[in-house]
């Protein structure tokens, strides 16, 4: 039987996946509860028709941009369109608030504008501290709408402005999205299959 030597420029990109399937194991050991919590708000939310709202930074951005989609169109079932919006994606908007109001506000005024009881805002934030993220809990809590939130490390300041937060067990900011969107995932696929 041959045996296959690992080159050296590949050894790093394994490891990479190792160290995610490590990061993996462990929220799933220390999230389970809260996975389950998450899936119960958004399962709530989504069955009495309300929307589900998502902002965040960067990638986090992106995140929430990928899963709205995920609710609008479709994950791995056709079924009709669950309301669902990424506070991230309106740019005449997100500028004109950043230059009227200050780029911490971006979040806020939509929800100040759109949000209703009865929607849920999801927050994905690596570090928990990001101000914008902190002022849309924050505006979302003083409408009566639920929070829940992604985050890493120690959860940041975020972790006490949400209703639930789940805090993946990384300080690495890219495995930290990477287990983010795949809760995100999870969730959705069992939103489709029960709902």
């Amino acid at each position: 039987m041959m045996t296959r030597e690992t080159s050296p420029a590949v050894a790093p990109l394994l490891g990479a996946l190792r160290e995610l399937a490590t990061t993996a194991e462990r929220a799933a050991a220390q999230l389970e509860q809260e996975i389950g919590q998450a899936l119960r708000m958004v399962q709530d939310t989504v069955s009495r028709g309300g929307t589900l709202l998502f902002c965040g930074n960067g990638g986090s951005a992106a995140d929430a941009q990928h899963m709205a989609t995920e609710y609008v169109v479709r994950y791995m079932r056709n079924r009709r369109a669950y309301p669902a919006i990424a506070l991230t994606t309106d740019t005449s908007l997100i500028t004109a608030t950043g230059n009227d109001f200050g780029f911490d506000h971006i979040f806020e005024r939509q929800i100040e504008a759109i949000g209703k009881a009865g929607d849920l805002l999801i927050i994905h934030s690596t570090s928990g501290n990001s101000p914008n993220v902190l002022l849309a809990a924050d505006a979302a809590r003083a409408k009566g709408i639920p929070v829940l939130a992604l985050s890493a490390k120690d959860g940041g300041a975020l972790k006490d402005r949400a209703d639930l937060c789940l805090v993946v067990p990384t300080s690495r900011t890219d495995r930290a999205q990477e287990i983010h969107l795949c809760i995100q995932h999870a969730i959705c696929d069992a939103i489709e299959a029960t709902l």
